[in-house]
């Protein structure tokens, strides 16, 4: 794909050698630099949206690990804090805006970003469903790519589209673009009864509830990440993991034994844009249709 100019920043980074990922070499310079080369793929599924973050100031290795979803001390101005419709006089939440949002979350050891399924301009109807594909211990990679697979079926069997990501963890997530019509409640009730579904049909593959003494040589699909407040890893977010691996969106027919669900990691996504010639994503909202 023919590269466009990175974003550049107004965000002062302090200690920009500090180490996020120490075994990778990974320094929060580096974090910035790969934010700025995937900002333009990214930014519709961060900008504008309710966030929890995974901060880890001391990296991957540190002891210090908090999941926030409201401001903490010294926050950058860049993360903007909003008020939530539902809950008036509730702690404020958190968004961001445009790449200086991103390189402030950096900044602020940001390492996972985990956004809503919704937009702040619209925060009753989600414009996406991502399905979460989570194999037990014992279950082969290429179940994963089958589930992955029947579940685009059964999504393109009611009108809906489907892309396919990495988790950057041990599975795949399959996300459905959504014109923002229906609301919280009916689109996790739609995903709540497309994983029944599949488990009915194929109790000895799948489960849809998170029991973990049934987990052994099942896939969970939890479709709990489709509740109003419950979010997802963003699509080109990095993973607080060893390697350094990042949720990497997916063309269907990249799926295959050679990617696994960590695949890609800091190090390998410059080299896979160099060589891609269309963004798997690229048309992602353009196939939004509303949930029938």
């Amino acid at each position: 794909m023919s590269p466009s100019s990175p974003p550049t920043s107004d965000v002062a980074l302090t200690h920009p050698d500090r180490l996020y990922w120490p075994d990778e070499g990974v320094t929060k310079q580096a974090l910035v630099d790969y934010y700025a080369e995937v900002w333009r793929f990214m930014a519709p599924f961060v900008v504008n949206r309710p966030l929890a973050l995974l901060r880890l100031p001391d990296g991957i290795k540190g002891h210090q690990r908090f999941f926030q979803k409201h401001a903490w001390k010294g926050m950058n101005a860049h993360i903007e804090e909003i008020t939530d419709p539902e809950d008036a006089d509730g702690e404020k939440l958190l968004r961001i805006a445009d790449f200086n949002g991103v390189v402030a979350l950096v900044q602020s050891a940001v390492l996972e970003i985990h956004p809503w399924g919704a937009t702040t301009d619209n925060w009753e109807k989600p414009d996406l469903i991502t399905m979460d594909l989570d194999p037990g211990e014992d279950v082969a990679w290429s179940a994963v790519i089958t589930t992955a697979l029947e579940l685009k079926t059964r999504l393109e069997a009611r009108g809906l589209a489907a892309f396919v990501k990495t988790s950057g963890g041990k599975g795949l997530h399959v996300v459905t673009p959504l014109a923002p019509k229906a609301g919280w409640a009916e689109v996790k009730d739609f995903a709540h009864s497309l994983a029944e579904s599949m488990s009915a049909d194929a109790p000895e593959k799948y489960l849809a509830t998170a029991t973990k003494a049934k987990r052994g040589g099942h896939i969970y699909i939890d479709y709990l990440r489709n509740g109003r407040g419950n979010t997802a890893v963003a699509a080109y977010s990095t993973r607080a993991r060893p390697g350094a691996p990042v949720s990497m969106p997916l063309h269907w027919q990249e799926l295959n034994q050679e990617i696994g669900p960590a695949a890609f990691t800091l190090a390998n996504v410059p080299q896979r844009l160099k060589a891609q010639r269309k963004d798997p994503w690229g048309d992602f909202f353009d196939a939004a249709v509303p949930l029938e």
